[in-house]
């Protein structure tokens, strides 16, 4: 799965996201997604902007969790997922994606 067709996928599965009154960063090495849940409706950009959760990862390795290929606590002790801020926003990051 390439970057773009991952951001289009999360673009669609985000606009449903309920509002959580935080925002998450996705830095994917390929590039970044942002999305906003502070509002009404989910705003999701390419912009490095701040935000409460930064989950550092690849493309392929958020791939393999939204497809329950790889375990989410073993990727995070094997060092293929980086997470600083919110935790608990993390931990909804999965049923976001899928």
């Amino acid at each position: 799965m390439t970057f773009e067709e991952f951001d289009a996928g999360v673009k669609a599965a985000a606009a449903k996201a309920p509002n959580l009154g935080k925002s998450l960063k996705l830095d994917l090495g390929e590039g970044i997604i942002h999305i906003d849940m502070t509002g009404d409706e989910a705003v999701i950009t390419n912009e490095d902007a701040e935000a409460d959760t930064v989950v550092t990862t690849t493309v392929d390795t958020l791939d393999a969790l939204r497809k329950g290929e790889l375990n989410p606590m073993m990727a995070m002790m094997g060092g293929k997922i980086k997470i600083k801020g919110d935790m608990g926003l993390a931990m909804k990051l999965q049923g976001l994606l899928s």
